[in-house]
């Protein structure tokens, strides 16, 4: 534990978020931080989604050469997959946000977004530009550069080779390379300069390596004249590891994708090439030709002088002897006539004041959430573990407009405590992702608030601030209001203070359907966020559908109770669909919000509050069989979904696979990427197939083409898997077998069951299979060859073997009444 505790201070110079423990840095990390202290240079790093960056060359920036690093993600992930839990799209966004900011603390890098919503897979950049609104992500990446001011940008894709990989890589390196020629030019975004000045980065690079070139081999011959070259590889012993062991513990936080990295040592060499500026002649060198020195800026020349002596003479055993000199620096940058240079240095040496003085300051408050008219207590710590002559003048916490005027000199290793008390007031906002708001597009989330543009996080409302006299000196330090608690095992446990409505209200089902006529019973749970609150609530229902009763009244006497009220709700007669809302009423003001909470133990948690609804769908569906046996993969929710049309679904743990187990099922599904996931079914493949061949029916969802458990067995025959998909949600699906059961029994497919579908068709399709198979549909992309190998069917002994690439788990969740049809026939199989 103290290892990774310690990379992350060392790499991260303090950063932290404000849902996990305060940092408490050591005489070696602090050095450290003086160093980057005195080195004025930045590069920022661009690419498209969360797990795109290299790690490896952020942390050597950040690490070897002191330099101001970001990362400048176009998107928050949204598209990808979730192995760790089920939330998706806008949620899953939120964990892949604060998984990098975690991996950002670890290779000490920022963090930057744009607007841009990841919404899928894309083949060409000329259809993620189209969906993402490409003059709007353009005026992000100006803005990310005018307001980071980056000396040097790296792209991690290559820019000259649309339709060779993912359309959003090639399209972040593409915005890149416009937004280098313009950031500079005061026609292009002009409003933009109310805010920052325009700014001219030195250099571009493509951060190449043989994996572009095709081969080791082609790299090997290919000219290297206009190349850059590091070795990454370095140690530092200041930390007892590597570079990539830092840059592999960055890379593991990405854990919702699965991207745990073992850490190497030795020689590890990273190519850049340039793009645009004037090529280094020291080909080591990325900052040649800059001066990154405080002679940089007007004035920096007596702040050098001061901060150099500091660096050079900094005492291990006693770091409180250079607060003295430290505050004389933070005089002088506070007087520089450059804002950025300013505003970013001032951060810094703070950091590094409160950390030679051994400052520990932090306010708590004595509740994790609270809402409107709520009175909460605010404990606040300050000590001073140093002899430096610290004077504690004011603590003030201004969105409450609370303040403590009285001075104290603090003593050496005496806590100083206070308590503020105050009220929640309804001009404070609500907590929760500011990107998530407001309703976006399909491409684009919506942010009106400009100065937010960018930023990783909402930054929080109720902020403490310090008012401390340091060596004669007035500093300002802000700290978050953040809950503590004692967890058992955990022990000391940190969450950011949130403000929520005084209700959440909240429908178990994302989508409820309806297989036949019948009305369900449907639960809305009230949880009440402050003592004795009473209402009414009701259901908003699309017209042909009703509920009853129209209206329900609830008292909760306790924050924190649920109160669960059934409503019962019957569909039309004929296939329809619509959204249903809860509204809460309390004193004549309605609350329609859920309040979510994610909470894994790699990030800080987070509370998301967004409109509470459901989709409800009557279906026309017929079923065969009951009993349906599920092998969970890497995480989707299709075991609910198939109960919701009347299946009896039972989750099979793979350790417990055997032929006379698997008798009972009328048919066995398993999870996406299992083959990828579980180890044992490399063991178990042969009792799933002797289940088929014995008169079962056997359904296997996407599994990835790489890091396949199950190789040779996966089906009874040859079939082999490929990166084949079909992006288009909306591509025309072509019947290769009309006459096939599976589109025949006992539901008609048409085409209007291919309607609806959400952010694909499918993906990872088989694209060798041998005669036994009989591929069922075939779909393709614009400008693209047929793909066949969406739906497989294969007769094995007496049963039946599926192989399927259509993302079900993602139309499940849609409530894509197709999508159920489809396979419900799929689950029929043989019956």
């Amino acid at each position: 534990m103290r290892t990774l505790f310690f990379v992350i201070f060392f790499s991260g110079l303090f950063i932290h978020t404000q849902a996990q423990q305060p940092p408490k840095p050591n005489a070696v990390e602090i050095h450290q931080a003086i160093k980057k202290l005195n080195f004025l240079g930045s590069v920022l790093y661009v690419a498209a989604h969360p797990d795109d960056e290299n790690t490896r060359l952020i942390s050597y920036v950040a690490n070897q050469i002191k330099a101001r690093t970001a990362y400048l993600s176009l998107t928050r992930g949204d598209g990808g997959q979730n192995l760790i839990g089920p939330e998706i799209r806008e949620l899953l966004g939120v964990i892949r946000t604060q998984e990098l900011l975690t991996a950002r603390k670890i290779d000490g890098g920022e963090q930057l977004f744009t607007r841009a919503n990841d919404f899928g897979y894309s083949k060409h950049p000329e259809e993620t530009l189209a969906i993402w609104d490409k003059k709007e992500v353009l005026s992000d990446v100006v803005w990310a550069i005018r307001k980071f001011q980056p000396d040097v940008i790296i792209n991690r894709f290559n820019h000259r080779t649309p339709g060779t990989t993912h359309g959003h890589h090639t399209s972040s390196a593409m915005l890149s390379v416009e937004a280098f020629d313009l950031v500079n030019d005061k026609k292009s975004y002009p409003e933009q300069l109310k805010y920052l000045k325009t700014w001219q980065p030195k250099r571009l690079f493509f951060n190449t390596s043989w994996w572009f070139y095709g081969s080791r081999e082609n790299f090997e011959k290919a000219d290297k004249s206009n190349l850059l070259e590091f070795d990454t590889g370095v140690y530092y012993p200041d930390t007892g590891l590597s570079n990539p062991e830092i840059a592999s513990l960055s890379r593991s936080q990405h854990k919702s994708q699965g991207f745990g990295s073992t850490g190497s040592r030795g020689k590890q060499t990273e190519y850049i090439e340039l793009i645009k500026g004037e090529l280094p002649t020291d080909k080591t060198n990325i900052f040649e030709g800059i001066d990154t020195s405080w002679n940089r800026v007007k004035g920096g020349q007596d702040i050098g002088k001061i901060l150099y002596q500091v660096e050079k003479d900094f005492d291990f055993q006693n770091p409180s002897k250079s607060v003295n000199k430290l505050v004389k620096a933070y005089q002088l940058i506070n007087q520089l006539e450059n804002k950025h240079w300013k505003d970013v240095k001032l951060k810094e040496i703070k950091h590094i004041i409160s950390a030679c003085a051994g400052l520990y300051i932090e306010a708590i408050a004595n509740e994790a959430t609270a809402t409107y008219d709520n009175e909460i207590t605010i404990t606040t710590e300050a000590i001073n573990r140093s002899t430096s002559a610290i004077q504690l003048q004011s603590i003030s916490i201004p969105s409450l407009k609370l303040s403590d005027s009285q001075s104290i000199n603090l003593e050496n290793n005496i806590r100083n405590t206070r308590e503020l008390k105050g009220k929640i007031t309804s001009d404070l906002r609500y907590t929760s992702p500011y990107w998530l708001k407001e309703k976006g597009t399909l491409g684009m989330y919506k942010v009106s608030e400009r100065q937010l543009i960018g930023t990783p996080e909402t930054e929080h409302q109720i902020k403490a601030t310090f008012s401390l006299n340091i060596e004669g000196t007035t500093i300002p330090f802000e700290k978050n209001i953040a809950f503590k608690t004692n967890d058992p095992v955990k022990g000391e446990v940190y969450k950011p203070f949130e403000i929520i409505p005084k209700v959440s209200v909240k429908l178990a089902d994302k989508v409820i359907i309806f297989a036949d006529g019948a009305p369900k019973k449907v639960a809305v749970t009230i949880t009440a966020a402050t003592n004795n609150v009473s209402g009414t609530t009701q259901l908003q229902i699309p017209e042909g559908w009703s509920v009853a009763p129209t209206k329900a009244d609830f008292a909760l006497s306790q924050k924190g109770e649920e109160k669960v009220i059934p409503f019962t709700i019957t569909p039309p007669a004929n296939q329809h669909e619509g959204y249903i809302k809860p509204i809460a009423t309390i004193s004549g003001k309605k609350y329609t919000s859920e309040v979510i909470s994610i909470n894994y133990d790699h990030i800080p948690y987070q509370t998301v509050i967004a409109p509470s609804e459901t989709k409800v769908v009557r279906l026309d569906i017929q079923k065969k069989g009951q009993n349906i046996g599920y092998i969970e993969g890497a995480g989707d929710i299709v075991p609910e979904s198939l109960a919701q049309i009347g299946y009896k679904v039972t989750t099979i743990h793979p350790e417990s696979i055997s032929e006379s187990n698997l008798k009972a099922f009328d048919a066995i599904v398993v999870g996406i990427r299992a083959y990828n996931t579980v180890e044992v079914l490399k063991f178990k493949q042969q009792h799933l197939l002797k289940y088929v061949e014995n008169g079962g029916n056997l359904i296997i969802q996407y599994n990835t083409n790489r890091r396949l458990k199950v190789t040779d067995n996966l089906g009874p025959y040859p079939l082999k898997l490929s990166r084949d998909r079909v992006t288009d949600e909306n591509a025309p699906i072509k019947f290769l077998a009309k006459d096939h059961p599976v589109l025949n029994t006992p539901n008609k497919i048409t085409p209007k069951d291919f309607e609806g579908w959400v952010q694909e068709r499918g993906l990872y399709f088989p694209n060798e299979w041998s005669d036994q198979y009989i591929p069922i549909i075939a779909a393709n992309d614009k400008n693209e060859s047929e793909k066949k190998g969406a739906l497989l069917v294969s007769k094995y002994g007496k049963g039946y073997y599926v192989y399927t690439g259509l993302s079900f788990f993602r139309e499940f969740p849609a409530g894509v009444s197709g999508a159920y049809r489809l396979f419900a026939n799929m689950l029929s199989l043989g019956k």
